[in-house]
């Protein structure tokens, strides 16, 4: 661990939590905390209770997949809903708020958490808003565990925001070595939304990669709000580019596809994690278009998980519909799930609910969970060396497994 994370640390233990109480479970509305029958029962009987707040999306640009995210936090919660802190055993109440998919609004959702008492955070699905909230976490005292946000700036130069997946430097080399050296492609072009810091950094990252591979890149962004890529799709074509790379959100993603197949674009589709969604496999379906994704987690990985999760989603209507109307498994609630465990752990190795010893205690957490083996570096960062390349099944609108692959 760095000197002055630890510094930091210390100097964070001497900051008392607030108060437990309230409940959390199934996705909020917009910027509200929800609410959960079963710790708020306990905190009625005078049990213990322990909060955890969940910062996702649950609406917006990032909403379907954010609402993913939060499924495999809640189904951990429903599997194991009771923690050992300091020989006492406290029920977990998850305090869940919509943080919109905005950089804007985020921070104030993140205050709420904060409001509320949490111990620590989990999120969120998509790096700028946990940028954006990063410092409503900090002067809060509060750490939180981002889940699938890649962007280097969550982590870069703090000490209470910690990362359990890959990095985008990593997923943008794995990209570029697949469109270079399996798909044969000498000229890519890579499309991003402005002021969108995954799409850009992840953009940023295969390029630098795949130019260092001898290829040329044609790149361009699309504004806020833009729902008509015709015109950059042409561009692609007249240009002679070999694969189109645009890890946008799951909802531009929809668009692109629908377009790209109307304007019979015949070159691969490549994005990163954001893609990995049954809204964009369901896209594909019936369509004349190549889709290649980089993910965390391979559905039938772990066949025990993906049978208990899929019977959770079976099981209740909101939980389904929150899944996109199917059963299949996002990569994203697989590490939803491990993210709660992770928590769990570091709240038995604190052996206290204070938010600073939970903060202090992350660092040494090591946990395997069904996406592998957790470890953190010494930026707060898991030690992940490896990705799930995916493609579309143009007839069953699933996903097939490619390769698995590091650098």
């Amino acid at each position: 661990m760095r000197k002055t994370k630890l510094i930091s640390m210390l100097l964070a233990m001497s900051v008392t939590a607030a108060a437990l109480a309230g409940c959390g479970a199934a996705p909020a509305a917009s910027g509200t905390a929800s609410s959960d029958a079963s710790a708020s029962t306990a905190a009625a009987s005078g049990d213990k209770v322990v909060k955890i707040g969940v910062f996702e999306p649950a609406s917006g640009d990032n909403g379907a997949g954010g609402k993913q995210e939060t499924l495999g936090i809640q189904y951990a919660n429903s599997e194991t809903p009771t923690v050992e802190i300091g020989g006492e055993e406290y029920t977990v109440q998850l305090v869940v708020v919509d943080n919109q998919s905005s950089t804007e609004k985020g921070p104030s959702a993140a205050q709420q958490l904060v409001s509320e008492g949490v111990s620590v955070v989990l999120g969120s699905y998509g790096s700028g808003v946990s940028i954006a909230a990063s410092d409503v976490f900090k002067n809060g005292g509060v750490p939180a565990i981002g889940v699938t946000c890649t962007n280097p700036q969550v982590t870069e130069g703090n000490d209470h925001y910690f990362r359990i997946c890959f990095l985008d430097p990593f997923q943008g080399t794995v990209l570029a070595n697949y469109a270079s050296k399996t798909l044969g492609a000498k000229k890519a072009y890579c499309l991003s939304k402005l002021g969108d810091d995954y799409s850009a950094g992840l953009v940023n990252y295969f390029v630098e990669a795949f130019k260092a591979l001898g290829g040329e890149v044609v790149e361009e962004s699309f504004p806020e709000g833009n729902s008509d890529f015709t015109s950059y799709i042409t561009n692609a074509k007249s240009q002679d580019c070999e694969v189109f790379f645009s890890p946008v959100s799951i909802e531009a993603a929809a668009n692109i596809i629908e377009q790209a197949a109307s304007q019979g674009l015949t070159i691969p589709l490549l994005a990163g994690d954001t893609w990995d969604s049954n809204v964009v496999s369901g896209t594909a379906q019936g369509k004349d278009v190549e889709i290649c994704v980089t993910t965390f987690y391979q559905e039938g990985a772990v066949p025990e998980f993906d049978e208990g999760l899929k019977a959770y989603i079976n099981g209740d209507s909101t939980a389904l519909a929150n899944n996109g109307g199917n059963d299949m498994i996002a990569a994203v609630s697989a590490m939803g799930y491990d993210a709660y465990y992770v928590a769990l752990e570091a709240l038995k190795a604190a052996g206290s609910t204070d938010p600073a010893a939970v903060q202090a205690a992350i660092p040494g957490v090591v946990y395997t969970g069904v996406s592998g083996k957790i470890a953190f570096n010494e930026t707060g960062d898991a030690e992940r060396d490896t990705a799930y390349v995916k493609k579309a099944n143009n007839e069953t609108g699933e996903w097939d497994f490619v390769a698995e692959q590091g650098i």
